[in-house]
């Protein structure tokens, strides 16, 4: 921070001399050539003087727009109303010095017509100057700091697909599996029919889910009944996985696996028994937000019931879901833990044209 605002103070300070010595040479030699000393002199302090007074005005005006219309998206707001401050203050610069000009009568140029307009010309490429180093930098910092963020994002993301691709052959949940149906085989031949088709279905799902960036909720709802077949056979009536989402939000899209993760994250951490239940809630509401009226979140929420001894968990499960909303919209999800509840809410995205 310190190098930043030295390098900034450099900038102020030697920016206006700069740009002074270059209109001089190339605009205004002839002031300094034509006329005596002491009109020399008298120009040089008017000229370096509003310089640096321009150059402040232009920055903190700048740093305003900027402020108003943050980030890379608003691009094109900002240089609209730079361009009209570009026009404003190449008048107001011109101005004054036509009008310090006069009141001091140092005759240095003839306040007329032709000189004005030949001012504010001279002021108009000043000002840009101004706008083109301070946008500038705010692009270039902006444009950096985007790209270091993708680069995270991707790295998350190959590490949420190399993770699925783990729990896709996560030899625990295949064990439980196995021997479930085991079990079932030997009890209830028909329950073990079902068990199998279900079983399949979310082996399907879990190979299919690598190639899609996002599906929609009406799909991933019906993965999730088959993924709480399975943990309801091994479980019994210790979990009970509850939805209720209007038609009207089932066309709406979410990245493959969300709630297969959050579902098992659930069950990871919390008590599963018939005696003390693990009861999961899958509902949406509309956002709170006025300026996105036509979305929806996705509230997943569980009673907290924690285990006395904690599973072991790196925390990738809800990491990732970040990561993946991160990269599709620049949001975040939110994460609520009460004395009682658990719960995490999520956007849902565009509705998907082919749903169902």
């Amino acid at each position: 921070m310190t190098r930043q605002l030295s390098r900034d103070t450099k900038l102020r300070l030697w920016g206006p001399l700069l740009l002074f010595a270059f209109g001089s040479f190339f605009f205004r030699l002839s002031i300094l050539v034509n006329n005596s000393p002491r009109q020399a002199i008298q120009y040089i302090c008017i000229a370096l003087s509003l310089g640096y007074l321009g150059w402040e005005i232009a920055r903190r005006l700048i740093g305003i727009i900027q402020n108003r219309y943050p980030g890379l998206h608003r691009t094109r707001q900002r240089l609209i109303l730079l361009g009209f401050l570009i026009i404003l203050l190449a008048n107001v610069n011109s101005s004054l010095r036509v009008l310090i000009n006069s009141l001091l009568d140092t005759r240095i140029w003839k306040v007329d017509l032709y000189n004005y307009i030949e001012t504010t010309g001279i002021q108009f490429v000043y000002v840009c100057v101004y706008v083109v180093v301070y946008e500038g930098q705010y692009l270039i910092r902006h444009w950096q700091k985007t790209y270091q963020e993708k680069e995270q994002l991707m790295k998350a993301e190959w590490q949420a697909r190399f993770d699925s691709l783990k729990n896709q052959v996560n030899p625990h949940f295949l064990f439980n599996a196995l021997n479930s149906l085991s079990t079932l085989i030997e009890d209830s031949p028909v329950q073990a029919g079902e068990f199998v088709d279900e079983l399949s279905k979310v082996y399907r799902y879990l190979l299919q889910s690598n190639d899609r960036e996002l599906t929609s909720l009406h799909t991933e709802l019906r993965f999730i009944q088959s993924y709480t077949h399975l943990l309801k056979t091994r479980h019994g009536s210790g979990i009970a996985v509850r939805t209720s989402v209007p038609d009207n939000c089932l066309t709406h899209s979410l990245p493959p696996l969300t709630l297969q993760l959050l579902v098992e994250n659930a069950v990871k951490h919390n008590i599963v028994s018939p005696g003390r239940p693990l009861v999961i809630d899958i509902t949406t509401s509309a956002s709170t937000d006025k300026l996105k009226q036509d979305c929806f979140l996705l509230l997943v929420r569980n009673n907290l019931q924690r285990k006395s001894k904690q599973s072991l968990s790196n925390g990738v499960g809800l990491a990732n879901i970040a990561a993946k909303y991160r990269m599709l919209t620049q949001s975040d999800i939110v994460v609520q833990e009460e004395n009682d509840s658990f719960t995490v809410v999520l956007p849902l995205l565009a509705p998907m044209q082919t749903a169902r």
